[in-house]
């Protein structure tokens, strides 16, 4: 992805944390300066994985198949030490898919807090679970099509089931958040299909943001 358009990405995901009042903790606008000055936090946060997160899933067509995520809590997977749980916010945009993918150690709830309908899809393709998958408490049947999520509504999400979701088109970009065990985005995601989970970026703008998994001192991603 080109930088302008991860800036655009980022600046479409604030405008609907304004529009829903939604803060996030200071250093999620932090600057490579601010890195600099609180090295310690810093290593904290990329060490937990917080912050920001704009994926193309390597595909090259964001608009079609990506995602804008916020990091604001989360453990390290296997530190019974650190935090058992895991927070994130996903700005969805209509028709824009996440790929099929399944978690071994994570165990998750997607829940949409406001705009559209998220439609999420699960596939018994690469699976290697099949607990109920719930909807508010409720028992969903996971393979016969879409669920259709609307504001307010919740579906947990078993370890080991592959899922897929996008914003319904013609409802509006989606608010989501992800409540969760500990995440871990460079070990814990297995993709159904050939993706790549972090993109490539082209320098053609100053960022507007860092991404969470960026070398803060200009060294690109990690």
């Amino acid at each position: 992805m080109k930088r302008s358009e991860i800036n655009a990405a980022l600046i479409r995901a604030e405008a609907m944390l304004a529009q829903y009042q939604w803060h996030l903790p200071d250093w999620a606008a932090w600057g490579p300066a601010d890195h600099a000055r609180e090295p310690d936090l810093a290593a904290f946060l990329r060490a937990r994985q917080l912050g920001w997160d704009v994926t193309d899933f390597g595909l090259g067509d964001f608009a079609a198949q990506g995602l804008v995520l916020f990091c604001a809590r989360n453990g390290a997977q296997g530190d019974p030490t650190s935090l058992p749980y895991a927070e994130k916010l996903l700005f969805v945009r209509e028709a824009q898919v996440t790929p099929f993918h399944a978690h071994k150690v994570k165990l998750e709830d997607i829940i949409v807090r406001g705009g559209g309908n998220l439609m999420v899809a699960f596939s018994p393709e690469g699976a290697f679970d099949e607990s109920p998958v719930l909807v508010d408490g409720r028992a969903v049947a996971a393979f016969d099509g879409p669920i259709r999520l609307r504001p307010g509504q919740g579906i947990t999400i078993p370890r080991g089931m592959q899922h897929s979701f996008w914003g319904e088109p013609g409802a509006g970009d989606v608010f989501v958040a992800e409540v969760s065990q500990c995440n871990d985005d460079l070990t814990d995601n297995f993709f159904r299909d050939p993706v790549g989970r972090f993109t490539a970026i082209e320098e053609d703008a100053a960022p507007h943001r860092l991404l969470w998994n960026e070398d803060p001192s200009g060294g690109g991603l990690t």
